[in-house]
Parts: structure tokens; sequence; C-alpha cells
């Protein structure tokens, strides 16, 4: 059975009643996914299921791939820009946050925010991780975007994934198994049979999938760490949070960085030199703060903030014939407002 056909075929009712009685995790219908995203935008889910511990977020995998239901496995929601007509099939939400601290190792399960993981390891004793703290998405999405921040990345620290595979078994991975590169991993790869539509946790740190299918889920990833004291952690913390304060707009819904950095140079740098910081699409604007964030500020809608996007990316590049490329994904049913170029 094919995607499209798989969604036409669709019921929700029945699909969530076997997936409580098989599994045991309730489901809701037509779910507005909004508020599970840091951007703030994005219309409904057929229906909605939270993954609390690994067991159910390999349960509902196994279960709607057996079925060939469409799906997306969703983290903290950022680096994901959400349809205005939502999500076909079944959204599962990644909410497993079990941690372990053994010697120099943290594993993590897929659903630990990774702010939350460097403040696991400050209190361990545990230095590496504390770039953590300046990504929005969890472990999950950070491992499938290799999501870095402070002149560090999760290739950087990370001992090995443990990762489920297209036929349902599970691999242990390090990084070069991986392919982990600039904001990229094999997850964001998989062969063109690959079913559904699924990511492995972010873009938080590419949270998301959608428009990227992925036959492989990150279930947990263990990192590699070095001893140093709690005070020392604390004050590379202190220094990324006021960094943070200084130059990015906290508190205002977006997605994060909303493009890769081109080689040798920065997306926010070459969007600010096009002088585009407060340009506005609806209500979606150009942070006057940091040039690569896109905010809500104004209750945009998920149109106003694609449409933004591809405006400052013509102008950047007939300004400086540099292609920028959304380092956001686009998730869900777009329609035919948008061609495969992603322009309405």
């Amino acid at each position: 059975m094919t995607a499209a056909e798989a969604a036409r075929a669709f019921d929700a009712i029945s699909l969530g009643t076997e997936i409580q009685r098989r599994i045991g995790v309730k489901t809701s219908r037509d779910e507005p996914l909004a508020r599970f995203t840091t951007m703030r935008v994005g219309g409904p889910a057929d229906l909605f299921a939270v993954a609390h511990n690994a067991f159910e977020l390999r349960a509902l995998v196994k279960f709607v791939r057996s079925r060939g239901i469409p799906h997306v496995v969703l983290g903290r929601g950022s680096d994901v820009v959400i349809a205005d007509l939502g999500v076909r099939g079944l959204v599962i939400q990644v909410r497993a946050e079990g941690t372990d601290v053994t010697d120099d190792r943290l594993v993590a399960e897929a659903g630990v925010p990774m702010a939350r993981a460097a403040t696991v390891t400050q209190t361990a004793g545990l230095s590496g991780l504390e770039f953590g703290l300046a990504i929005p998405g969890t472990v999950g999405g950070a491992v499938w975007a290799n999501a870095g921040a402070h002149e560090s990345d999760v290739r950087a620290i990370l001992d090995s994934a443990l990762v489920m595979t297209a036929d349902g078994s599970e691999k242990r991975l390090d990084p070069e198994g991986l392919a982990l590169g600039y904001r990229d991993s094999r997850l964001k790869h998989p062969p063109a049979s690959a079913g559904g539509a699924e990511t492995g946790g972010t873009a938080d740190g590419g949270d998301t999938a959608g428009a990227a299918h992925t036959a492989e889920v990150v279930v947990t990833a263990t990192f590699r760490l070095v001893p140093a004291t709690p005070d020392e952690i604390r004050e590379r913390l202190d220094e990324i949070r006021h960094w943070r304060q200084a130059h990015q707009p906290l508190g205002i819904p977006s997605a994060g960085s909303f493009f890769r950095n081109p080689p040798d140079d920065s997306a926010g740098r070459l969007i600010e030199a096009a002088g585009l910081k407060g340009s506005r699409v609806g209500g979606a604007s150009v942070s006057e703060k940091h040039a690569n964030f896109l905010i809500n500020d104004r209750k945009g809608t998920p149109t106003d903030v694609r449409t933004l996007g591809e405006q400052v990316r013509a102008t950047v590049a007939r300004q400086f014939g540099v292609e920028l490329e959304p380092e956001v994904v686009f998730v869900g049913d777009w329609g035919r407002d948008w061609d495969r170029g992603g322009k309405p």
C-alpha cells in the first residue's frame, strides 16, 4: 500500500482504539499541532499519540509501519514548520526522557531535551554537553540533525546511538555509521523505498519530518564526556545563557536557526547585509536581534513563515549569488500551493 492509499484508507477512530487496546497508549483525533512546535504554527494531526518511554516509541512505530500508515515522529518541534492543513496519518510525539550517567557516559532516551541533558551532566561533573543548552530540541532530533552550537556539535561527543531500522531491528551506530556531517546525518537520507513519513526527533535540532522521510528512528544516544567540576561547567553554561540572551530573540516563537550556514560564511550575516532585518510577511518577520531567526511575533501562519523564508532566500541569492538552504523542515500537507521548489 502506498502512502497516498494508506492516507485515503485511514480510519482515525478505529486506529486509535486499536492502539490503546494493543499498546496501552491513548490517542486524540484532529489534535492541533501548533502548541507542540517552537514556531507555534501548524494545523491538526489526523491522529496524535505520545510515547512516554522507549517501549512505547518502539511499539507505536512498529504498529504503524506494519500497517503502512503515514506517520511523523516529532520531538519538541524545533527546526520544523507544520503546514496549515496539518499532518495526515499519525503523529507520534516523543517524550521518552530517561537518563543514566555511568562513569563518563550519559545514556539519554530520544525525548530528553538537550538543555536538560546539559544540566544533568553538569550535576554529575561531566563536561562536553554544555552547548546543548543552546539547542531547543531533543536528543533524538539532535542526533538526526547533528545539532551544534558554540563551536561544538553532537558528532564531537557522541559515542553511539541506538537506532530502530526500517525492518524493525535495532542497530548501535557510531558517528561514522550515522554519517554525521554539518547539520546532517544518514537519518535524513533514507532509501527511496522507505515508507511512511517520520524523523528521528528537531529539528528539535531537527525534531521532525514530513518533507524529510526516514526509515530509521533514534531510540537512545550515548554521549562520551570528560570530568570537570560542577562550578567550571556552571560557568560555561552561564556564558552560553548570557550570549543567547544578548544575541537571540528568546521568548518569541521561532524554529531556531532557519537556514544552514553556507561554507565560510553565516546565513545571519548575509541576511542582515541584504537589509532584511525586520522584513515581514503577515505575522512572521525576520528578527531584528538575529537575522537567521524568522519569528512568529504577530500570530502568523505557516504560509506566512514559509513565504517569508522564500523571499529571504531569493533576495540573498539575487544580491550575493548564494543559495541559502533551509535548516528547518517543512512538515505535513502543504498541498498544491507549493511546487517542488518550495514556492507558492
